[in-house]
């Protein structure tokens, strides 16, 4: 049996793979939990262990693979920062699980296990190179270059959500302004919600409707749920999110030139239309050799792809 550890911003999964009877891994169990608002770095590692218990039964692991939400020194199995849960700072992760569990572990950022996981069992299979996007609680990338994840020089390659689109826009826990998360994530879309409403207050009917004078607790969720039921506003504020997206995608083709650009977490279920406002702030932003090369397509492995790319980690 092997495990997939998933360290979200929101959420921790925790997954076990089998072989059938032909030698494939097959998912066997999986296991999600939430996590509240004042978590950190402790509960989120306990919570996971008590998960990883309840599917082992007794067994012993053959190896653990892990995806975790921040930046990390896979190198060496090192937590560096989570931008969304305190107490991860400078946690050597790989090596306390495999302390614990007493097997191997391989521990790398959420966003390069995604990608590997597209690669070899999703939407990236058969392409040579490929960058992944997830846009969740946060917005990261991972590359994959000839089957493999690449991390650059400080293991840090692919942070797409702290590339600066707008010098003078939102402020961002990273200490810049104007990154593409603070631009695109589900947090940034609830936020440029909650600011219309309050500078708009002639528009978004449905969005008032449902949370009255309670902007705060508007969600990246019931804003889209409000643009596919034709509320203005909310169209307005998926748009701009989807554009400033596509907009650092494109400066990513151009640099790069991938052959495929795969998008996943829970922000790029938002529909047809997202993802058409992505490609055409794509090829906008790329000169005009490039526009056949923009494909960018939907993740297939939806949140499980981290799960399935832990798997490749260390199989």
């Amino acid at each position: 049996m092997i495990l997939a550890f998933d360290f979200g911003g929101t959420k921790n999964t925790c997954a076990a793979f089998e072989r059938d009877a032909a030698g494939a891994y097959q998912l066997a169990a999986l296991e999600r939990r939430a996590s509240p608002p004042d978590a950190d770095g402790a509960y989120d590692y306990a919570t996971m262990c008590e998960l990883a218990r309840g599917l082992l039964r007794g067994r012993a692991p053959d190896a653990i693979g892990v995806s975790f939400g921040g930046p990390v020194r896979a190198s060496a199995g090192w937590v560096v920062l989570s931008h969304h849960v305190p107490g991860w700072e400078n946690t050597p992760l790989r090596d306390q699980l495999a302390s614990l569990f007493e097997t191997r572990v391989v521990v790398d950022n959420d966003a390069n296990v995604a990608a590997l996981g597209e690669a070899r069992f999703g939407a990236g299979q058969g392409c040579a190179s490929l960058f992944y996007v997830t846009v969740s609680t946060g917005v990261g990338g991972g590359w994959i270059l000839n089957g493999e994840i690449y991390r650059g020089a400080n293991e840090l390659a692919g942070e797409i959500g702290h590339i600066v689109i707008a010098p003078d826009g939102p402020p961002c826990v990273c200490g810049r302004r104007g990154c593409v998360e603070q631009l695109a994530c589900g947090p940034a879309i609830a936020r440029m919600a909650r600011e219309r409403l309050l500078r708009e207050p002639a528009r978004g009917e449905i969005l008032r409707a449902w949370v009255g004078e309670n902007t705060a607790a508007l969600t990246a969720q019931q804003v889209n749920d409000a643009a596919q039921q034709g509320d203005a506003l909310a169209q307005q504020v998926m748009a701009d999110a989807a554009r400033a997206l596509g907009f650092a995608l494109g400066n990513v083709i151009v640099l790069m030139n991938p052959q495929r650009v795969v998008l996943g977490g829970g922000v790029t279920k938002a529909g047809a239309d997202y993802f058409e406002n992505v490609r055409a702030a794509a090829r906008a932003n790329v000169m005009p050799e490039l526009h056949n090369a923009v494909d960018i397509q939907p993740a297939a492995l939806g949140d499980d792809a981290p799960l399935w790319g832990a798997l490749a980690l260390v199989s």
